[in-house]
């Protein structure tokens, strides 16, 4: 939209290539709920990093995206250098943490929010905030898939269940243990079952190798074909997170499990958390339209019995598939990141 536009910032790989001057490498380190304990140290040189340029660079605009815990601090650190800030993929505070709505309020000059309810939820809030549409919906749009290898996979044998355990080592470490559990009591209820896990990047991919060699039932390895080895699922096991909406993209039907810690939960997680779902396509729906195991499960057994229960009826999954196509058709079409692209102008050319 405008050429002259300079972007410098905490930048990764791909940030780079689209043309981010770099300041600071945050991707390798990116990490969640008690794994952000870890990165503190570097979240803090993060932001000091920031706050030198901030104060020494007469930018036009900051924009922060998603992560909370970095993003407010250095939306304080813009605001007190008297620059305008935009943030894109706001804290979901309607679910946890409403307690922090007056540091959004505060530090956020334009909030670009990504769900059809925030709009409104944080414009109650005092926060000047614009629903622009979900960006995986863009993405999806402009999803190539592979249709010969989806078909290649039901070859093998069906139904096929999808298992996609994330894309976070400590989130494939607690997961994908209990889908491969599911996986087991399926095959041996289901005769001819086949199973496929995604493989969404090298961090993770020693971690599934070494968890799926030691289960019982054959399950194929997917690196580079998520999208088809989703379609080709009639049933899709997935941790909870925006995989869950990518899933609800495809309209395939699927059961969210998440397994956090018991103890962080009950001492901490359920005094925060104000939702009756915690999964995206349910908090959606505002009813449940799919099952959903968390934050966590004490056993796979029930997991297992939902499993079978819809894959032994057609009439159950495509209710689900109806269900989720109605939930997530407001999201398609919205082009997110050219509305966001036009807010950003509108900040720089005020």
């Amino acid at each position: 939209m405008d050429p002259t536009v300079r972007f410098v910032g905490v930048a990764g790989p791909k940030m780079v290539e689209a043309g981010c001057e770099r300041i600071f490498d945050m991707s390798r380190h990116a990490a969640m709920l008690l794994g952000v304990v870890k990165n503190v140290a570097r979240g803090i040189a993060m932001l000091n990093t920031c706050d030198r340029h901030l104060r020494g660079y007469p930018f036009a605009a900051a924009v922060v995206i998603d992560s909370p815990m970095l993003h407010l601090p250095l939306a304080a650190k813009a605001q007190a250098a008297g620059v305008p800030v935009l943030y894109y993929i706001a804290p979901q505070m309607w679910a946890w943490g409403k307690y922090r709505i007056h540091k959004l309020r505060n530090r956020v000059d334009r909030a670009a929010v990504i769900l059809p309810f925030e709009e409104e939820f944080f414009r109650n809030q005092g926060v000047n905030a614009t629903y622009v549409g979900h960006p995986l919906a863009d993405q999806f749009a402009q999803m190539s898939i592979d249709h010969e290898v989806v078909a290649g996979i039901r070859r093998r044998g069906v139904p096929v269940v999808a298992l996609l355990p994330g894309s976070r080592t400590h989130v494939v470490e607690s997961v994908l243990p209990g889908q491969l559990q599911v996986a087991e009591r399926i095959a041996s209820t289901i005769p001819g079952a086949t199973f496929g896990v995604s493989v969404a990047n090298a961090q993770v991919a020693p971690i599934i190798q070494r968890l799926v060699s030691a289960c019982r039932v054959p399950v194929e390895l997917f690196p580079g074909h998520h999208a088809e080895l989703i379609q080709a699922a009639d049933l899709v096991l997935v941790a909870s997170g925006t995989t869950a909406l990518e899933v609800a993209f495809h309209e395939r039907p699927m059961i969210v499990m998440y397994q956090s810690s018991r103890f962080f939960y009950h001492a901490i997680g359920r005094w925060m958390i104000d939702l009756p779902y915690l999964s995206l396509p349910n908090i959606l729906a505002g009813r449940e339209i799919v099952p959903e195991f968390m934050p966590y499960y004490t056993s796979t057994i029930p997991i297992a019995d939902r499993a079978i229960g819809l894959l032994r009826s057609q009439d159950a999954r495509r209710t689900m598939t109806d269900n989720l196509a109605k939930t997530v058709a407001p999201l398609r079409g919205t082009h997110a990141a050219h509305r966001t692209a036009e807010l950003l102008l509108k900040i720089i050319r005020h």
